[in-house]
């Protein structure tokens, strides 16, 4: 999904896409080499597969079962910026 994307959750909340979250050494403390198996060595892909960081934008409650719609933005779609 590119920046700018907002994700709305449940009936009020809306989260907007900031950038990718880079995996930290911490990550090793659950399994040792776990960072090392989340970095792509696809070079046409992200660099790294961990996730995504947000800002929320609306608050609201966000229950299990709560439909999720994705919103790109209306301007050029720009890749997420790695964080």
């Amino acid at each position: 999904m590119p920046l700018g994307t907002l994700i709305e959750l449940g009936p009020s909340t809306v989260i907007e896409l900031t950038g990718l979250r880079t995996p930290c050494i911490l990550i090793d403390r659950f399994r040792a080499g776990l960072k090392r198996q989340m970095l792509s060595s696809v070079e046409t892909g992200p660099p790294f597969k961990s996730g995504v960081l947000g800002v929320v934008r609306a608050g609201g409650p966000v229950a299990a079962g709560d439909t999720a719609r994705v919103r790109l933005p209306s301007t050029s779609l720009r890749p997420l910026p790695a964080l």
